[in-house]
């Protein structure tokens, strides 16, 4: 499976996360899902195994990416989900260091979580055009439900490609784009009735809400 084309920014690509069958995937993407999401970390209530990554991602249609979500992971596992779990490539989202992260044989993007000694400058220092930002909360790597600043995720656009994650709902998905402007918006359990189980209603909700947005917006310039 290979990431897919973004090439042309028509429109805000939705990332649905902590997916953990095969069939709500497909519903997923049915709804209008661009990526889907898969935690690998084990102490995540949306945790799965590379096995049942690999379900997964032989159930989904073509042009349809898989993301594995990972914090602190070695770089063993990391490669064991791609090649095994079939995975188009790995999201950081722990402490990982850029050191680390070029060592990498795999493709993979980093995930931040803006603290209070964060600084916008440090996305640079992955030299990666795509990174995620989601909300900090002490103690967890995300699916928190907290949401990131928005103001500050509109400064980190110049860095590159950003999906923006934090406590997005069918309810504010709108305004994020309207004031963040991101390549890509990625929600968990703003989309869930319990961790892990995803609302379809929801999903539907969450997705045509960001359409909506999309149909008002001028196309976003090249980045530079």
């Amino acid at each position: 499976m290979t990431i897919s084309a973004d090439t042309t920014l028509q429109k805000t690509l939705v990332k649905i996360c902590g997916v953990t069958i095969p069939e709500q995937a497909l519903a997923c993407v049915e709804a209008g899902a661009d990526w889907i999401g898969l935690n690998g970390w084990p102490k995540s209530k949306r945790f799965i195994s590379v096995g049942q990554m690999q379900e997964i991602t032989q159930a989904l249609p073509d042009g349809v990416t898989a993301v594995g979500v990972f914090v602190n992971a070695s770089a063993d596992t990391l490669h064991r989900a791609v090649e095994d779990g079939g995975v188009a490539c790995v999201q950081l989202h722990g402490d990982e260091t850029p050191e680390f992260a070029r060592a990498l044989r795999v493709p993979w993007f980093r995930a931040f979580r803006p603290g209070p000694e964060f600084r916008v400058e440090s996305i640079a220092d992955y030299g990666q055009a795509r990174f995620l930002l989601d909300a900090y909360q002490p103690g967890h790597y995300g699916g928190t439900g907290q949401t990131l600043d928005w103001e500050l995720a509109q400064q980190a656009t110049q860095h590159g490609k950003l999906l923006l994650a934090g406590g997005l709902t069918s309810d504010n998905v709108a305004a994020a784009i309207r004031r963040v402007r991101p390549f890509g918006v990625d929600t968990a359990s703003g989309v869930e009735s319990a961790p892990g189980i995803k609302d379809m209603a929801k999903v539907r909700a969450f997705v045509q809400a960001v359409r909506e947005e999309d149909s008002h917006l001028a196309p976003l310039p090249p980045l530079r």
